[in-house]
């Protein structure tokens, strides 16, 4: 009764989330997972849909992964892991149409995503919030030891988030290039997707667009479940989020 009650609830989700679409959510999803996932613009996506029989637009696919991407992310949130008490971070850069732009991640030691946030500067202010939006919902989980490159606002957004409360204590900040070499892997895994000409087109389209970028690293990774985790598992799990049928359970 509870299973069934809990199936009738993510179908009738499912009709919410994608009414008014012309095409089904499995194709939808389909075309977000794969933007998200490969090194493909939406051209590409666009030719293997055609040789597929179905005519989807270029812009199409786009309003899609803005849309979806964003949903993405806030599916998969719940199977995420807490972090080991060790976390790690650091910045990159992003290309968007008008320069560059910088995001900010934390993953722990071994690898588990924290956070992340994309921001215009690369500045104290823009630590702070990344401190902010890793420890505001989660408190608890603060970290007890946090690794930078050594950047000069790291310091000061530490203390000044202890400060605030949000770290119920001071953690040990230790700076060391190699300890960071596994987040600057971790940099490049999120990133090998993401449009290489051009950039991304604005930043309101990188920020919603890098939710779901991130949201598939996570996805890829596991969560920490045992076994088999292939794609075919990903992307039943995305079906499941999504109170959609699952493709090929034989």
């Amino acid at each position: 009764m509870i299973l069934s009650a809990i199936a009738a609830m993510r179908k009738h989700r499912s009709k919410a989330d994608f009414k008014g679409r012309r095409y089904e959510a499995v194709l939808i999803v389909q075309a977000v997972s794969w933007y998200l996932r490969y090194p493909l613009k939406y051209r590409d996506i666009e030719e293997l849909f055609l040789e597929r029989g179905l005519k989807v637009g270029h812009s199409t696919l786009k309003r899609w992964v803005l849309a979806y991407a964003p949903l993405i992310e806030k599916r998969l949130l719940q199977f995420r892991q807490p972090h080991c008490g060790s976390v790690r971070i650091d910045e990159t850069y992003i290309k968007v149409r008008d320069g560059w732009r910088y995001l900010y991640r934390a993953v722990d030691k071994h690898g588990n995503p924290v956070d992340f946030l994309l921001t215009a500067d690369r500045d104290l202010d823009a630590a702070r919030r990344s401190f902010r939006k890793m420890l505001a919902d989660e408190p608890l989980l603060a970290p007890d030891r946090i690794g930078t490159d050594g950047a000069g606002p790291y310091p000061r957004a530490i203390a000044e988030s202890r400060q605030a409360g949000l770290l119920p204590r001071t953690p040990i900040h230790y700076v060391t290039e190699h300890l960071q070499q596994g987040i600057d892997s971790d940099h490049f895994r999120v990133k090998r997707s993401m449009p290489r000409v051009g950039g991304l087109r604005s930043f309101n389209t990188a920020r919603r667009a890098i939710q779901g970028f991130e949201a598939m690293l996570w996805l890829r990774k596991g969560f920490g479940f045992v076994g088999a985790w292939t794609v075919r598992e990903q992307n039943q799990l995305l079906a499941i989020r999504f109170g959609l049928p699952q493709a090929n359970k034989g």
